[in-house]
């Protein structure tokens, strides 16, 4: 069985367990009624749309 020559440095083996720590930002589309971003699938907090109709009333 292979034998490691060398010890991993800390600095190695924590930057390597960190890079599935990264977060990444949520996907964002256009609202097709007043072109605002939104996230896809959710109402849009700005006019109330989803689906082409009026889901919530916004003032």
């Amino acid at each position: 069985m292979a034998v490691p020559k060398k010890k991993t440095s800390k600095a190695k083996s924590r930057s390597r367990r960190a890079a599935s720590w990264r977060l990444s930002s949520p996907p964002r589309s256009l609202c097709p009624q007043c072109s605002s971003a939104k996230l896809p699938h959710v109402v849009c907090p700005t006019c109330g749309w989803y689906g082409g109709r009026q889901a919530i009333d916004v003032e």
